[in-house]
């Protein structure tokens, strides 16, 4: 899995910071996470395509997080974007994208279907999946994982030793089930590893809540809304927001590899004081900054 930030800043962008926005790339899916202004061009300047996205995930429709949507629509379908845009957000995210259609697309150039999210995994396949919780903030607003499923390694090496060759019969050992190969039951917990699966957690826009840690739990890599420093605490409870030992809190009770603090207050320079703050309470912490890329 790799995730490229398009975009870390809040409200208000900056010369360094875009309004938010994430690109999530797993195998064949393209996920862009939120869709700020600009986006468009950070996803060029970051070497992506536009016309590669397979799905969205709407965090929250405050502006800075949905503002460059009706750009995007535009631009797929101008270049004739294949299949069907898939679009997830909390309740009430259909009534938005009608109204988007509406006022800033002339006719339905890209075909899309919206998905109403609540809580729990909305979308599965064989390998990975997509989580969403309720975070608290102004408006309905969603936390996401990505995950994924753990698998298990087959010690192909040890196998031949044995006499089984390659076939179909694999298939069933990598599900965790044993098979009768020339009348001999071979065991899978003797000739397969189980690899966890990994996991990326994105919570932006929000009151340190329990829901955070629930949705960040033993994630590789957690990105994490720090609008504020800890001396404005109370303005960041006002606005519904987080301080950086908060989201450090976060990472430490989730137990997570790495955390990525992102959704800065634009009257920040030096994002230094953010990582310095954090490390007081968990020490594998980055101030993410536009461009950067993570990998899993």
């Amino acid at each position: 899995m790799e995730i490229i930030l398009l975009g870390t800043s809040s409200m208000i962008p900056t010369e360094e910071r875009n309004h938010s926005g994430a690109f999530l790339r797993y195998k064949e899916e393209n996920i862009l996470i939120d869709c700020g202004e600009g986006t468009q061009r950070q996803i060029r300047k970051a070497g992506l395509s536009a016309m590669r996205i397979t799905k969205i995930l709407i965090t929250h429709w405050h502006g800075d997080h949905i503002l460059g949507l009706p750009g995007l629509f535009l631009t797929l379908g101008s270049q004739n974007y294949s299949g069907t845009l898939v679009i997830y957000g909390p309740v009430g995210s259909k009534d938005y994208i009608q109204g988007i259609m509406q006022l800033f697309v002339p006719r339905e150039l890209v075909q899309y279907k919206v998905i109403e999210v609540d809580s729990g995994i909305f979308f599965e396949n064989e390998e990975f999946f997509l989580e969403a919780i309720p975070l608290q903030h102004g408006t309905r607003c969603l936390g996401y994982r990505c995950a994924e499923k753990d698998r298990r390694r087959v010690d192909m090496k040890a196998l031949k030793k044995i006499g089984v060759k390659e076939g179909p019969h694999i298939k069933q050992l990598q599900k965790g089930e044993d098979i009768i190969y020339q009348g001999k039951k071979i065991k899978a917990k003797n000739f397969t590893t189980l690899v966890p699966g990994k996991k990326i957690s994105i919570v932006t826009d929000t009151l340190y809540c329990d829901a955070a840690i629930e949705i960040a739990k033993d994630a590789d890599i957690l990105f994490c809304e720090s609008t504020f420093l800890g001396d404005l605490k109370e303005q960041a409870i006002e606005r519904k927001h987080m301080t950086a030992t908060q989201a450090a809190t976060i990472a430490k009770k989730a137990k997570v590899k790495k955390l990525v603090l992102i959704h800065f207050s634009q009257r920040y320079k030096d994002l230094s004081l953010f990582t310095k703050e954090a490390k007081k309470t968990f020490p594998y912490v980055v101030a993410g900054k536009d461009l950067q890329k993570f990998t899993v």
